[in-house]
């Protein structure tokens, strides 16, 4: 097992270890995903948030043996990133590595942040209170993403906690975080496309693009058009693969 701590947690090590150890045995479910499971663990007044990613096929497990980081190894260390560049995301702890010749399985642990909302919220609930303002907030955390070069190729309505801070002013913070590239400078088209995955509602998308516009220094009309052709591109693509995945997969 290879292991790497956050320092500020060193002390407790053996507890956390204890916790992979008996990851399926102690802690409460909080995510039981097809590809990935959550555990929650109490360990000297911390919740420790521990993610299982699902044990990859064989091809995968030697890629991430000799060729590219695992999943885990990635969110401890985009998460350093985010947070060196003042960019929200829970607090990393460690991450695990279980190597049989090559990776068998790995774990990401960080502290559990309890939010008062996701983005997802503002895309089913356009009552939501502070709706317009929250939206815009976001924008502006997404636009500061952009401008430090970071691309969250997860950048979806359920990867952003969001925690109110006083009146009128609210945090955001980025979860799922082993897909993202790292830029001198993002394109504008980048940018959009990297936004489209969001929502296809029209009234996020235009309150979006009205933000965007500001802070880049484009005409509303340019964005809003880019946003919705980027959008709709994005959701042709979705329903295609499922079309494929269904059409592949009818004999299950």
């Amino acid at each position: 097992m290879h292991e790497v701590y956050n320092p500020k947690f060193l002390y407790q090590k053996e507890a956390i270890k204890d916790c992979i150890a008996n990851f399926e045995a102690k802690g409460i479910l909080f995510v039981d995903g097809k590809r990935n499971k959550i555990r929650l663990f109490e360990i000297e007044g911390i919740t420790l948030n521990v993610k299982s990613f699902k044990i990859p096929n064989f091809v995968n497990q030697v890629a991430y043996k000799f060729f590219r980081r695992s999943k885990a190894r990635r969110s401890f260390e985009f998460a350093n990133i985010l947070l060196e560049k003042g960019i929200g995301t829970p607090q990393p702890i460690a991450y695990f590595e279980n190597f049989k010749n090559v990776l068998y399985d790995s774990y990401y642990i960080s502290e559990q942040l309890e939010a008062d909302l996701t983005f997802r919220e503002l895309t089913t609930d356009l009552n939501y209170p502070d709706h317009e303002m929250i939206l815009r907030q976001f924008t502006q955390f997404s636009f500061n993403l952009h401008e430090n070069g970071i691309e969250f190729l997860d950048h979806t309505p359920g990867n952003t906690l969001i925690k109110k801070r006083t009146e009128g002013k609210y945090d955001f913070f980025l979860v799922d975080l082993n897909r993202m590239q790292f830029h001198k400078s993002m394109t504008l088209k980048q940018r959009i496309v990297n936004l489209s995955k969001l929502t296809p509602k029209r009234e996020l998308v235009e309150v979006m693009s009205d933000e965007y516009a500001k802070l880049y220094g484009k005409p509303y009309e340019e964005i809003l058009e880019m946003m919705i052709a980027e959008t709709e591109s994005f959701r042709n693509r979705f329903y295609r693969k499922k079309r494929i995945k269904k059409r592949l997969l009818f004999w299950k």
